[in-house]
């Protein structure tokens, strides 16, 4: 019964020290963290909830959490099954398809919906009719993916170089 019990938290242990799990978690930790820090530091933090916000779950901004994820997904991935693996390549094309939405369809969609909201109040203002505002979605801008994907690339090659 103790060898079971033993076991199992010697598995939990290794899934938990696993680089393929810890580079993309403690990117997406980071990522997170400076997103917090930069909104703090710009001074449009109006309340701490908003903070708390921005660092569990709010999209867009700097650093892209997307990109560092799957960018330090990706590089362990390598370091841990070299190049030539299946699952190398599969995160590889995987990473790609995030990277892509993130700077591509994810901004053109909140961009859209923040037109669509715009016209939507001003046809409301001046007929009456009742509106409701469509989600804007946040996507990111190039530089915003492109430092987001720097850290995951660093934030892996440290720990699998540690």
């Amino acid at each position: 019964m103790f060898a079971d019990i033993s076991l199992r938290a010697a598995s939990i242990r290794a899934f938990f020290e696993n680089p393929v799990f810890m580079a993309p978690f403690t990117s997406l930790l980071i990522a997170q963290l400076l997103k917090g820090l930069i909104h703090v530091l710009s001074g449009r933090m109006k309340r701490t909830r908003e903070l708390v916000e921005i660092i569990t779950w709010r999209t867009g901004g700097m650093p892209s959490s997307h990109a560092s994820v799957v960018c330090a997904l990706c590089v362990s991935i390598a370091f841990v099954e070299g190049l030539k693996s299946n699952m190398f390549v599969l995160s590889m094309w995987f990473a790609m398809v995030v990277l892509r939405d993130a700077v591509g369809v994810r901004r053109a969609t909140g961009l859209l919906s923040k037109t669509v909201n715009s016209l939507g109040r001003t046809i409301a203002e001046k007929t009456g009719a009742e509106f409701h505002p469509a989600k804007e979605i946040k996507g990111h801008t190039p530089l915003e993916v492109v430092v987001g994907g720097l850290l995951g690339v660093f934030v892996a090659a440290g720990i699998a170089l540690l």
